[in-house]
């Protein structure tokens, strides 16, 4: 139950996310009101919703915040324009596969975005089913190596997590990743809960199903667009196939 993970590049890439931090209230609450339209405004018995108020109340998002979002979702408060979930698809520099996961109340700004800031960075737009179908949607459960010092038995854990339906669990001196079916991963954090460690990530994310390499340069502007598409209010996640 190891291999190569990927914790070391999405740290770093959440670290320069992280600059841009005065779009993170939106982004999360945008997030919020998103679950409880689909699954209605009950986080007990709302997954994707208590999955994303967990991660508003990490960032400190204030309650009134968190409440306002859950109203909005559930048709309570109408004192906004309505959400649209749209993915855009596209190549970043080298050939690079990306999805572009957004949230956003103004499909033609958000387009008209994304579109720029691909150009503007070596790629370009696709249509739908360019890249999707090199992806897979999938659930992620995310320890940092110090989180996971705190289980007083990790193999323990481990095996708990497969018997609840993890697909593979990947270490590395940075941290471990669980890597779930979308499907499973309720299952795997209930099977993580009797031991008492909070993970530092989770959710549902596109893997890629075979990754890529490029050249320096390459990774370089993909790092910008990254970033840049990152700060944008309107974009949730950025998935690409780059190792």
């Amino acid at each position: 139950m190891s291999g190569h993970s990927k914790w070391h590049n999405i740290q770093a890439k959440k670290g320069k996310a992280d600059a841009t931090r005065s779009s993170m209230f939106t982004k999360l609450s945008r997030a919020i009101t998103m679950a409880a339209r689909q699954g209605g405004g009950d986080p007990e018995m709302n997954f994707s919703l208590r999955l994303a108020v967990d991660k508003a109340k990490e960032t400190n998002v204030p309650r009134e915040n968190i409440e306002r979002a859950i109203k909005r979702g559930t048709g309570e408060l109408t004192d906004t324009a309505e959400l649209h979930e749209v993915l855009y698809e596209g190549f970043g520099p080298g050939g690079v596969a990306v999805l572009i996961d957004t949230v956003t109340d103004n499909t033609n700004r958000t387009v008209s975005d994304v579109k720029h800031l691909l150009s503007k960075h070596g790629g370009s737009l696709g249509g739908p089913g360019s890249v999707l179908w090199q992806f897979t949607r999938s659930g992620v459960i995310r320890f940092s190596s110090k989180t996971k010092q705190q289980f007083s038995d990790w193999d323990a854990a481990q095996l708990a997590c497969m018997d609840a339906g993890a697909e593979d669990i990947l270490d590395s001196p940075e941290g471990a990743e669980i890597m779930t079916p979308y499907t499973k991963l309720q299952s795997v954090l209930r099977a993580l809960a009797p031991f008492g460690i909070v993970a530092d990530d989770s959710g549902l994310e596109w893997h890629a199903k075979e990754i890529i390499t490029v050249d320096r340069e390459a990774e370089e502007q993909l790092d910008a667009l990254y970033s840049a598409l990152e700060a944008l209010d309107d974009v949730r996640g950025v998935f690409t196939n780059l190792a």
